[in-house]
């Protein structure tokens, strides 16, 4: 496939290429120069490498509304 780089050195991702690769607005990619050839990787969230990094219990929500207004509160004074 080819693009054309524009006048700002931008250029536009294919539309199949986009698909096949799941790529959405706000992803990021990775260029690299490889034996004189330009590669571009996307890169990859590794959100999943925090998964159960926080700890929860049942708590109570009442208590936790209540400590929330209050710290409003103290803020305020």
């Amino acid at each position: 496939m080819k693009t054309v780089i524009t006048s700002k050195f931008q250029t536009t991702i294919p539309k199949k290429i986009r698909e096949q690769l799941r790529l959405a607005i706000h992803d990021s990619l990775d260029w690299q120069i490889e034996r004189g050839k330009i590669v571009v990787l996307p890169v990859q969230s590794n959100f999943l490498a925090f998964q159960n990094s926080i700890k929860t219990g049942p708590g109570d929500i009442t208590a936790d509304i209540r400590e929330a207004r209050q710290k409003r509160v103290e803020k305020y004074k």
